[in-house]
């Protein structure tokens, strides 16, 4: 028996959704794309590494684009040739993980400090 494939959401709906739930994503040519400014080649690095192990837990792949100081993720279901939930899913966990900020929920996690630039790594929106 074969699945039977995904319809992609209407284009009205991914971007009210986005403009709900995540503001800093808009929908471009059948993605959903967000860009992410980092300080240097490190905090590049990093954020792919993050958004690589999101995307392989949860079995759906972005396409990355990156540079010295900024990293684009890319969201589409490529069976559905569009924007499902799953996208939206993922790219929710992405900006979780990726916005979170250390020392912002408590003591024990006090994050990097903020006033040395040789440990900066995400320009946080």
């Amino acid at each position: 028996m074969v699945a039977e494939r995904e319809k992609p959401m209407p284009d009205g709906e991914v971007t009210a959704w986005l403009q709900q739930n995540l503001p800093k994503w808009h929908l471009e040519n059948n993605w959903i794309r967000r860009t992410y400014k980092t300080n240097s080649w490190k905090g590049t690095v990093m954020v792919i590494g993050a958004v690589g192990h999101l995307a392989e837990a949860a079995w759906h792949h972005p396409d990355i684009t990156a540079s010295y100081a900024w990293v684009e993720v890319r969201l589409m279901t490529h069976t559905a040739k569009g924007i499902t939930s799953k996208d939206l899913e993922l790219a929710k966990k992405i900006e979780e993980v990726i916005q979170w900020q250390p020392g912002t929920e408590g003591r024990g996690l006090e994050g990097t400090p903020a006033s040395d630039m040789r440990f900066a790594y995400i320009k946080y929106d």
